[in-house]
């Protein structure tokens, strides 16, 4: 079976009494959703970028692939990295838009990866690509903010631009990174009900980085959890207990909890409440021709 991320004994050390990663083997089928849990500085984001291929590992160190394809090995980052990238979404923590162009235009340079260079330079994109993406910002509902400055939308309506700009590029793969963290309690939500819509209706591998633990039981039927750069638990979400969560964790369990006190037993995991019908996530867009 190709994995859809496979990750073997792969370390990043940062400074040379510290490491950021710590030897990290982890296996993801197509099409599952994955928690990464952990309190700050565990590796979550670091795991991410290395999965995308932003960085590299330590000389000699493991090596990371996406459906099969090198992404890197032994701390080179593969030649044909941009190629693989098209087709890996990156949701990040603090969206990554430009907030001076319209929503469209941001949205759009989810196809830069394959369209010719001159093109990307210029900014140029076809009627059809164009429609991709308002179609794109339909299933996420906010495709009334299309031509708007992506500056003038709020936090949760530019994270769910972000994740537009993943459906135009048609990834395989969609790795958020704290995708919420500075979202409020409702903007949080509708984010990972998109998430998880994706997940089911377009089988999307998805893997998100989330430190608070009752949002990864409700939506991700997996979680591994990272402490110091460590895999400390790879496992059902279901099965985790304020019990298990203190071993692994200690104080900083309490942030997995978002600062509340841990109780004897954990709520059990609840469905997902339905997204509005202008939120809902249809079947994969059709791929543009990109002729060059």
């Amino acid at each position: 079976m190709t994995h859809a991320i496979e990750v073997r004994n792969l370390s990043k050390s940062f400074r040379t009494d510290a490491r950021a990663l710590d030897d990290v083997s982890l296996q993801v089928a197509p099409g599952e959703m994955v928690a990464l849990l952990g309190a700050s500085g565990s590796g979550k984001s670091t795991l991410l970028r290395h999965v995308a291929g932003f960085i590299g590992g330590d000389a000699g160190s493991g090596d990371v692939r996406v459906f099969g394809n090198v992404v890197q090995q032994g701390g080179r980052i593969a030649r044909n990295v941009r190629e693989l990238r098209a087709g890996i979404g990156f949701v990040f923590q603090q969206f990554n838009l430009v907030g001076r162009l319209p929503v469209i235009t941001n949205v759009l340079t989810g196809l830069l990866p394959n369209i010719p260079l001159w093109r990307s330079l210029i900014g140029y994109f076809r009627h059809e690509e164009t429609d991709l993406g308002l179609e794109a910002l339909a299933q996420v509902g906010i495709d009334d903010y299309a031509f708007q400055r992506a500056s003038t939308l709020s936090g949760g309506q530019q994270q769910r631009a972000a994740i537009a700009r993943t459906l135009v590029q048609n990834a395989r793969v969609l790795l958020a990174d704290e995708p919420i963290a500075s979202l409020d309690p409702e903007s949080a939500r509708r984010v990972m009900e998109l998430l998880a819509q994706i997940n089911r209706k377009r089988q999307v591998t998805v893997v998100v980085s989330l430190h608070q633990v009752d949002i990864a039981m409700r939506f991700c039927p997996r979680v591994v959890a990272l402490r110091r750069g460590k895999v400390v638990y790879d496992g059902p979400s279901a099965a985790l207990t304020p019990a298990m969560l203190r071993e692994l964790y200690g104080t900083d369990a309490a942030e997995l909890l978002d600062g509340t006190t841990l109780p004897d037993t954990l709520a059990p995991a609840t469905p997902a409440t339905p997204a509005t019908p202008a939120a809902t996530v249809g079947p994969m867009l059709n791929p543009v021709g990109l002729a060059a």
